[in-house]
């Protein structure tokens, strides 16, 4: 006889799979482990680039940032191409382009083409942001909070693998290498992008066109208390995620005497660990809520952040890591609540253009971490992680009932 737990799994899959969407979900996802992924390589290689083109903490921790806000900035034109003109065909744009600016990366040989390629990088992955939580909440209805919680599952893999692959390239050929290995994979996700995800999902849009008028209707869209409050939750918790994931592999090296591969394998395994933790939160949201849920995944967080200056000794690190990597539950927590509580005929624009505000918040995170690390207190600077968090858990008391 199947156990229960069996039966609910072969369920879920079968719910997930049915009527064609299984395609859609692995295409989506797929992509994103690429979008993702790569821009976690650049924290990973942060201490080859700082020794390639003589920066210091602050100007590397600009550099992350750089990346962020440009990601920030292109999250309403994102939503608003994916309303307009399809969020299948806003996916293959954002790969292809992508695939191109980190070719530039790759290739830069000075700081301000490095920049410059970054924050074009950057721009061109925002447009996938959006547009993948409305088709996945688009195609289903009961599922979407776990098939969110996947997708970002298998980001979390691409954060885990890329690093790693590319701390290791680096330390063996180079680190241009690290990001060029990556150009043929964009190239390649972009074609099965093209014939996997329909151009576009939905016809009604009440969106036109990128103006000040459509910024002041999609503003009033969202302008609602429980969407603003859980805006609010995710803009500190992303603070905190843009300072930690920004400076982490550099604090390892810098603070914890490890060496930059080994830092980098960490790093990696801190988003490993996020494979697990996303599905389990976007479930547990599922299932008891969202409020409940964020309860926990901050709390432990909170936890990981404040020991981790203690700690000492590899094995030590290792657990600390794990810990940490609670932090990457919150995302399909309030991305899901987001994308459910906006008006139907401008979820892709209100989810862009709240994602604008909460990623440039967040991304200031390396900069500010960069600054008091240069200032010789790059333990507090992640102990001031920590209280970020801890406040990210005062907010959650005011989210609503799903």
């Amino acid at each position: 006889m199947q156990s229960a737990g069996t039966t609910a799994l072969r369920t879920l899959a079968r719910d997930l799979w049915s009527g064609g969407r299984g395609w859609i979900l692995l295409g989506v996802a797929g992509g994103w482990f690429l979008s993702l992924g790569v821009r976690l390589v650049f924290p990973a290689l942060l201490p080859y680039i700082r020794t390639e083109f003589s920066l210091g903490l602050t100007t590397a921790g600009l550099l992350i940032t750089v990346l962020w806000v440009a990601y920030a900035l292109g999250q309403f034109p994102g939503g608003v191409i994916g309303d307009r003109l399809g969020e299948g065909n806003a996916l293959v744009v954002s790969t292809l382009v992508s695939g191109t600016m980190i070719a530039v990366v790759a290739v830069s040989n000075t700081a301000l083409i490095l920049f410059l390629a970054t924050a074009l990088f950057g721009f061109s992955t925002a447009l996938f942001g959006p547009a993948r939580f409305t088709i996945l909440s688009g195609i289903y209805d009961e599922r979407d909070g776990t098939a969110i919680g996947l997708t970002l599952a298998v980001g979390e893999a691409g954060n885990a693998i890329l690093p790693v692959v590319a701390g290791l390239l680096a330390a063996t050929v180079s680190w241009r290498l690290g990001f060029g290995m990556t150009v043929p994979l964009f190239f390649l996700m972009t074609v099965v992008l093209y014939r996997v995800v329909p151009g576009k999902l939905t016809e009604e849009s009440a969106v036109d066109s990128l103006s000040i008028g459509t910024l002041k209707y999609v503003g009033r869209g969202i302008a609602e208390r429980s969407i603003l409050i859980v805006t609010g939750v995710h803009v500190f918790l992303f603070f905190v995620y843009q300072g930690f994931t920004g400076f982490y592999p550099t604090y390892l090296v810098e603070m914890k005497g490890l060496s930059p591969s080994l830092a980098a394998g960490l790093f990696g395994l801190f988003f490993a660990s996020g494979v697990a933790v996303q599905p389990i939160a976007g479930a547990s949201g599922d299932r008891f809520g969202t409020r409940p849920t964020l309860y926990v995944v901050i709390a432990i967080t909170t936890l990981g952040l404040a020991a981790l200056p203690f700690i000492e000794g590899f094995t030590g690190l290792v657990i600390v890591t794990i810990v940490a990597s609670s932090l990457l539950g919150v995302t399909p927590l309030t991305q899901t609540f987001l994308v459910n509580a906006l008006p139907e005929d401008m979820k892709g624009s209100g989810l862009g253009l709240l994602r604008t505000g909460h990623i440039a918040l967040g991304a200031t995170g390396p900069l500010v971490v960069g600054v008091v690390a240069d200032l010789n207190y790059f333990d507090g600077a992640f102990l001031g992680l920590a209280v970020l968090s801890a406040a990210g858990i005062a907010l959650t008391a005011l989210v609503p009932d799903d």
